[in-house]
């Protein structure tokens, strides 16, 4: 087993260093090859752009909207290239991308997942622009011809243009989009975070109140209480997890990733359980309760705040809808403990 896992290892280190090799050393390219590597760039930046905006559209059409003009401004640019290379060169063009190249930074391809999130946007955007107008500059030093060095010093300042645009893009935007923006990133978080925690800790909080001060009436022993109460609320977090996870993937909700809610619905679910099994850790009876009691208001009070806030419900109401709930289970448990 140690002689085919070394064999292995040696066969992953040889093909690795082998594609390595194989990369280009810029200085190294043919004028041919530098349109070539060019026109790759252009077309691979215009399509990340067309993502950015196809991601952003939803919450943040006047980004996109950007987006989609900076991209059409990349296919034109393009085509220049196409059209000089064809000029010069003839109809084939070979194909030669940035990973074929030594001193490219590799991407991340970020702009595939949903949602976007619009700060790491605008600062890939200026990352992108600022690499290609540093090709264009190496690229006219390279080049000899008249015409393909017009070109890319054209191309150079239309990137720096970009780059300029891209390191200005938030200030670029008006207060009224600016405003709608946050608001757009608000109701993502809310959507996305507030929604499942605001679910695992109303869950905790009250379905776990039951059990804790049925087990604690019952036995009247603060140990007992405080078993049954870390048994409920670890394995309520754990099956509100799993259901929060597997609800939906979020790509038509746009609810985000299902491992972080569930993992954002398990943790409050837990904590909103343990929160008011935690007194019972006193040795005394009547103290743990009487501590308990407080922090279930503490609790009620909590969630109530966090409905007012984030889903806009009135501080009376939700207090009202919180209290009711949590009374009638606190109500169910002392009962049940104490037949």
């Amino acid at each position: 087993m140690p002689i085919h896992l070394s064999q292995r290892s040696l066969e992953t280190k040889f093909r690795n260093s082998t594609l390595i090799g194989m990369a280009r050393n810029f200085k190294d390219l043919t004028e041919r090859e530098i349109l070539a590597l060019a026109v790759s760039l252009e077309e691979e930046d215009g399509r990340v752009y067309a993502d950015f905006a196809d991601g952003l559209r939803e919450t943040y059409p006047a980004t996109a909207k950007l987006f989609d003009d900076m991209g059409a401004e990349e296919s034109q640019h393009r085509a220049s290239l196409i059209a000089t290379y064809q000029a010069r060169f003839g109809e084939h063009i070979p194909l030669i991308r940035r990973q074929d190249v030594k001193g490219f930074v590799q991407r991340r391809p970020f702009w595939l997942t949903r949602p976007l999130k619009i700060e790491n946007v605008r600062k890939q955007a200026e990352i992108m622009e600022l690499e290609t107008r540093q090709f264009y500059q190496k690229a006219i030093d390279q080049v000899t011809d008249a015409g393909i060095r017009k070109l890319l010093g054209d191309l150079e300042e239309v990137e720096r243009k970009h780059q300029v645009a891209a390191e200005a893009m938030s200030e670029s935007i008006t207060p009224t989009v600016k405003k709608s923006e946050e608001e757009a990133q608000r109701r993502l978080f809310v959507l996305q975070i507030v929604q499942p925690g605001l679910a695992g800790l109303m869950d905790g909080s009250v379905s776990t109140l039951a059990p804790v001060f049925a087990a604690a009436f019952a036995t009247k022993s603060s140990n007992d209480a405080f078993l049954v109460g870390l048994a409920a609320s670890i394995g309520a977090g754990i099956s509100m997890a799993f259901a929060e996870a597997l609800s939906d993937d979020g790509s038509l909700t746009g609810r985000g990733r299902p491992v972080l809610r569930g993992a954002v619905t398990g943790l409050m679910t837990a904590a909103g359980g343990i929160g008011h099994t935690l007194p019972f850790l006193l040795r005394d009876f009547h103290v743990a309760f009487i501590a308990a009691v407080i922090v279930v208001a503490a609790e009620l009070a909590t969630i109530a705040w966090v409905r007012n806030r984030y889903m806009d419900t009135p501080l009376l109401s939700a207090a009202f809808q919180v209290v009711v709930g949590g009374v009638l289970v606190f109500v169910v448990g002392i009962w049940i403990g104490s037949s």
